[in-house]
């Protein structure tokens, strides 16, 4: 493995690497989600009388959906479509009156999932300029040789990474630096457990890391279960990985010796 990964391993298993982390990906329960009361005494008044079609249509208008059920997407995007299909209608609006009016407005006003709250975090932790350098502007980047991080959105940091680096993948990037002017650029991910989604987020952070042809250091900057010392297939891979796999809290020290 590489050193950085090594590096890795050993502050999650021998220190307080969880505390630590928390500074990066600082994840806060939020509170529930607040439902429009004229809405709300809408759905409890087609619940009540078991008015379907109605219920349904203002079901739809809620960021949440009660329940999880593969035909709802395709209802969200054509509510004409509750017209003309009757029988789906009434099993989705039957799952809905098992649920009870009471646990309804629960499920309707559940907090959003954790997961779909990391993604921003590490941009946020870099522009704390944790890392010691200063965040620049897509322009301001271009035009200056000293160490720094480019600060953009998804968009702005692929477009400079086709126009300056020959990257090549679909695929946004989390990460462009110049340090010691050389070019790292890499995808950030905290990994929050093993199998799934999650082995799906460690295989796509993986590929990058293997994309042929960029003019930059390739690295994957993963937290979470992989460093975890077990037979999981993340541990096993990045143990004999040569690639640079890290942790954010490693991170820091491998840009400055680039």
């Amino acid at each position: 493995m590489s050193r950085w990964t090594k590096l890795s391993i050993e502050y999650a298993n021998q220190r307080n690497y969880l505390d630590e982390l928390y500074r990066v990906y600082p994840i806060i329960p939020e509170g529930i989600r607040e439902i429009n009361e004229k809405l709300w005494n809408n759905i409890a008044k087609f619940y009540k009388a078991k008015d379907n079609n109605r219920l349904l249509k203002n079901l739809l208008k809620l960021k949440l959906f009660p329940i999880k059920d593969s035909y709802v997407a395709y209802l969200r995007k054509d509510i004409t479509a509750i017209e003309r299909n009757p029988n789906t209608v009434d099993r989705i609006c039957g799952r809905v009156y098992e649920i009870g009016i009471n646990d309804l407005y629960k499920c309707c006003s559940e907090p959003k999932e954790t997961n779909r709250q990391i993604g921003p975090l590490f941009r946020e932790w870099l522009r704390k300029k944790e890392l010691g350098v200063d965040l620049l502007r897509p322009d301001e980047f271009v035009q200056s040789e000293d160490n720094a991080i480019l600060d953009g959105s998804d968009q702005e940091l692929l477009t400079f990474a086709r126009e300056h680096l020959n990257y090549r993948r679909e695929k946004g990037l989390d990460f462009i630096g110049r340090f010691n002017r050389r070019y790292i650029i890499g995808e950030a991910k905290f990994l929050t457990d093993f199998g799934g989604h999650q082995n799906a987020q460690f295989e796509d952070a993986i590929s990058t890391i293997k994309t042929k042809g960029v003019k930059a250091i390739m690295v994957g900057i993963l937290d979470g279960v992989l460093y975890i010392k077990s037979r999981n297939k993340m541990h096993n891979f990045i143990r004999k990985s040569k690639y640079n796999i890290m942790s954010a809290l490693v991170l820091r020290e491998f840009l400055f010796q680039v």
